[in-house]
């Protein structure tokens, strides 16, 4: 029996495969994350030498995803690949480097643990075909992004944008939304928060909102359509509301004090594009409008 064969007739076999390449993409995911953010730097200064006319910058060792090759930030130990097992080995470790002992961030095996339950429900929820395949996709570069822009306040194109492309292309094939709701969903998006950003910038002579924002809600708009947007954003505004004024308190920060709202947005937009349609539904039927 081929494969997909198997993994159609046997849906819990999908759950498992999802779950292992989950856990190993989230360990790919936590060099994205720890990396990615570093080498956008590398690139801006040098652009910046560039443009200012000024003599180039000292050549740097190459760093990319690839090299060098995973080790302790703190006392420069090679992680081996029996240290690299996601999740088991972060147990296995007790939670300190090997060499030096340092404490590892629980970052790394939460975001491990997160992308394989992740993946694993997105197989049990759509069972084997492309809908699981591309949410997954999907999922990951939105997990990737959330944590990017939490720590550093960025959501980098690099991720955004191929995804919304993506977007584009698999509902050409209407896999989620017909292309035209697809199309109008990445314009409205963009377009939403574009406009948000400049009325408060008018009202308060302030930026509001990142640009990155716009990026991320018409990626969205464009994988489950225009009619995703308004719950996305009710969503994202309610919970980023609640959870930034419990985050300021515990800071003692100010009002002014930025807060990442790309991770809102991605929370929110997936929920959306699973269950959009039934929460939509659900709550005209609780109006009585249905």
């Amino acid at each position: 029996m081929p494969l997909n064969e198997i993994l159609t007739v046997y849906p819990l076999a999908f759950v498992v495969i999802a779950l292992t390449v989950g856990l190993l993409v989230g360990s790919f995911l936590n060099v994205v994350i720890w990396r990615l953010p570093k080498m956008l730097a590398r690139e801006w200064r040098l652009q910046a030498y560039d443009i200012l006319g000024l003599p180039g910058d000292t050549p740097q060792p190459t760093y990319n995803l690839m090299l060098p090759h995973s080790q302790c930030p703190h006392c420069g130990h090679r992680i081996r690949a029996w240290e690299n097992i996601p999740v088991l080995s972060y147990v296995f470790l007790r939670g300190r480097c090997s060499s030096c002992a340092t404490p590892i961030s629980k970052r790394y095996p939460l975001t491990e643990l997160a992308c394989g339950l992740l993946s694993a429900f997105i197989a049990w929820h759509f069972g084997f075909g492309w809908q699981a395949v591309m949410v997954l996709m999907l999922s990951w570069g939105l997990l990737a992004m959330s944590l990017i822009d939490a720590e550093h306040q960025l959501l980098p194109d690099v991720l955004v944008l191929p995804l919304l492309w993506l977007g584009l292309i698999v509902n050409s094939f209407e896999l989620f939304v017909p292309l035209t709701e697809a199309l109008w969903g990445a314009i409205a998006g963009y377009m939403a928060l574009w406009s948000v950003f400049w009325l408060f910038k008018l009202i308060t002579g302030k930026d509001g909102i990142g640009h990155g924002d716009f990026k991320l809600l018409a990626m969205l708009g464009a994988w489950g359509g225009w009619q995703i947007l308004p719950l996305t954003l009710l969503l994202s505004s309610l919970v980023g509301a609640v959870i930034g004024v419990i985050l300021l308190s515990l800071r003692n920060a100010k009002t002014s004090t930025p807060i990442p709202f790309g991770p809102y947005l991605a929370i929110a937009g997936w929920i959306a594009l699973l269950w959009g349609g039934q929460i939509t539904g659900f709550y005209w039927q609780f109006v009585g409008l249905k």
